[in-house]
């Protein structure tokens, strides 16, 4: 599916999306949603016959100075199409999104990583736990 095919095909999710423009060509098509919208259209990413993101690859955290957006890099591994999906979070006192561990296990360990690292807590994750610092470390 071309990129235009994409863009399309998300728009007519009803899910409010605004697709980040580039004067140098990249690799991914990159789609921006709120927080609150994102498992919604992860999930109609991977579970519409048209799109049927069935990978996702890497998930990871930024830190913003007034905000903290979560990426998902989501592939189809029939196509080879990939996208990013980036949720941004407002609330930089108490962080959190819905967790897409129902959608794909390999967020199990990038939540908790994101997690552990920029507090971020993950609603519905089933192991939220720390999985690289020590649990009386105390940050954010």
């Amino acid at each position: 599916m071309e990129r235009v095919e994409l863009q399309n095909k998300i728009n007519s999710f009803g899910v409010e999306v605004t697709f980040a423009e580039s004067e140098v060509p990249t690799q991914f098509l990159t789609a921006e949603v709120s927080s609150e919208n994102a498992h919604a259209l992860i999930s109609e990413l991977k579970n519409n016959s048209e799109t049927s993101f069935d990978y996702m690859f890497c998930q990871t955290g930024i830190d913003f100075p007034d905000h903290i957006e979560i990426l998902y890099h989501l592939r189809n591994t029939q196509n080879n199409s990939e996208i990013v999906i980036k949720a941004r979070i407002e609330d930089r006192e108490n962080p959190a999104i819905d967790s897409v561990f129902d959608l794909y296990k390999t967020a199990d360990f990038h939540e908790r990583e994101i997690f552990d690292l920029f507090g971020v807590k993950f609603n519905n994750h089933p192991d939220l736990r720390r999985i690289l610092l020590d649990d009386d470390w105390e940050g954010y």
